[in-house]
């Protein structure tokens, strides 16, 4: 091989790594798509110099990109946003979404229960299917409030009608019960409280 051949190829050589430079730079829609991420798994405000850091950007070129992926979630009504300050940017959910969050982060079943409540939940947990007159003869008060708010709250529901004068109606747990108290089903429960031992004492 000659100088001439060796300059040559030098060349091809330098041009094909200059390519393969240029295609392995992530385009603007990968760019976005792990920042995105970034931001998703951290869920705190993460300084602006750490991610310049980490997609060895420019503080300008940083700029830009979260300008961009700001101006496609409005664009596209997604429903989360950027939030940023003067040195922190996070991903945060869209404000005109908050109905939906509080109804998903605040729900009913989250309340405190009181004594009689949980008192009336018991009995029913552990003597499904149970009337009104069943809780109330191992209670010995009315029920009717507790089960109501019960029912209310999603941790009891209506199994149909006792087959006896009057046709009262059985109540029993659901699976949002067994949620609030971390159970899988019923056979995980505790040994029966001696509630009606304790109610005669």
């Amino acid at each position: 091989m000659n100088l001439t051949d060796m300059e040559e190829n030098k060349e091809v050589t330098a041009n094909t790594a200059e390519a393969e430079n240029t295609d392995a730079r992530p385009s603007l829609e990968k760019l976005i798509g792990a920042l995105e991420s970034v931001l998703f798994v951290t869920g705190e405000p993460i300084p602006k110099a750490e991610i310049a850091r980490i997609f060895e950007m420019s503080d300008p070129e940083l700029d830009a990109l979260l300008d961009r992926m700001e101006k496609d979630y409005v664009e596209r009504d997604r429903g989360i946003r950027l939030y940023s300050t003067g040195d922190t940017i996070q991903l945060v959910t869209d404000p005109a979404n908050n109905e939906w969050l509080v109804k998903l982060l605040a729900p009913p079943q989250e309340k405190n229960l009181s004594e009689s409540i949980m008192e009336t939940l018991s009995v029913i947990a552990y003597r499904q299917p149970v009337t009104r007159a069943d809780i109330e003869a191992v209670r010995g008060v009315r029920c009717e409030y507790a089960v109501s708010q019960l029912l209310k709250q999603g941790f009891i529901r209506e199994l149909g009608r006792k087959d006896v004068v009057g046709r009262p109606m059985l109540f029993g747990t659901t699976d949002a019960f067994l949620r609030r108290f971390g159970l899988h089903d019923l056979s995980e429960l505790p040994p029966m409280p001696e509630i009606e031992e304790e109610k005669e004492q």
